[in-house]
């Protein structure tokens, strides 16, 4: 089958991989370069780097206007497959490949409709996450349904490491459907269940709040790690969260009283305390929560949230 290929980020390369092995892929269209690090380097996105070692076409748009669509349908795509493109495909482009655009979503649709379905369901300590491959509508991610499927993560994965098993699982849940409906056996159903939208993480999606139950917190933590960060203030100062998990030990502590240990912090929350590993104040670089620790507790009534 001739297939169109949109996705920018690296969570979308598996699947572009998995349909290069069986289908002819005319092109792939990807987010144009970007400024990355601290010299603001233009860069392809990782999709495009792909793309380049696998020698597809490239087609690079920041948004699917007239000259792409115009672009994609001198190619005659049979099915448009996109996966995190970051931007809409709206009519005509829509209805341009012979059998529309399918999407792989990762989340359980109709949960977490939106930009940040993984994050949001590690917010939310949703206890399964999960893949769906749908026909792609005008509306956001509401189309019918081809084929969804649970993934185990590890429960104390972060959003990126989800995220990876997520893509991974993904791309061949993707293949699968592609391969229905090149044989004309794919069936799509509607949406059933509850909605729930999935908007992108902002900033103070990050801050913790040490009232909340270890378990909240540390769901929070997990769901905006890396981006945009679990953060807290101490004596003012920012500091980001890299790396916690619940304390084994029952020691209640007031919520945002700080206690160190040999090679850790223990923070306390609205039940038992979170033990934090590593910090990354503002700064500063990333550093052990000891190190840290031992150049702050001049002032030994210091807490986190203050």
């Amino acid at each position: 089958m001739r297939l169109v290929f949109a996705g920018t980020p690296a969570a979308a390369i598996p699947t572009l991989q998995a349909l290069a092995l069986s289908h002819e892929i005319v092109a792939v269209v990807t987010r144009p370069d970007a400024p990355l690090g601290r010299k603001r380097v233009l860069t392809p996105s990782p999709v495009a780097q792909a793309a380049g070692e696998m020698g597809l076409p490239v087609i690079k748009a920041s948004r699917l206007d007239d000259d792409a669509t115009s672009r994609i349908a001198a190619l005659r795509p049979e099915l448009g497959v996109i996966v995190a493109y970051g931007g809409l495909v709206r009519e005509p482009l829509l209805s341009t490949p012979v059998h529309g655009w399918i999407n792989l979503h990762f989340s359980l649709l109709p949960q977490w409709r939106g930009a940040a379905p993984v994050q949001r369901a590690l917010i939310a300590g949703d206890a399964e996450l999960g893949a769906s491959v749908f026909q792609l509508v005008p509306a956001l991610d509401a189309g019918d349904v081809f084929a969804a499927r649970t993934v185990t993560v590890p429960p104390d994965a972060n959003a990126d490491v989800a995220l990876d098993v997520l893509a991974h699982d993904g791309a061949g849940l993707t293949a699968e459907v592609v391969a229905g409906i090149a044989a004309g056996t794919a069936i799509a159903r509607p949406q059933e269940g509850q909605v729930t939208t999935a908007p992108k993480l902002v900033l103070e999606d990050g801050k913790l709040d040490w009232t909340k139950a270890v378990g909240e917190v540390f769901s929070r933590l997990r769901g905006v790690t890396p981006e945009p960060g679990a953060h807290t203030h101490v004596g003012g100062i920012r500091v980001k969260i890299l790396a916690a998990a619940p304390s084994d030990s029952d020691e209640v502590l007031a919520p945002g009283e700080i206690k160190p240990l040999k090679n850790s912090l223990l923070i306390g929350t609205g039940t038992t305390a979170l033990e934090v590993h590593r910090v990354h104040p503002a700064g500063k670089g990333p550093m052990n929560a000891t190190d840290w620790w031992r150049g702050m507790r001049e002032n030994e009534n210091l807490r986190a949230g203050a």
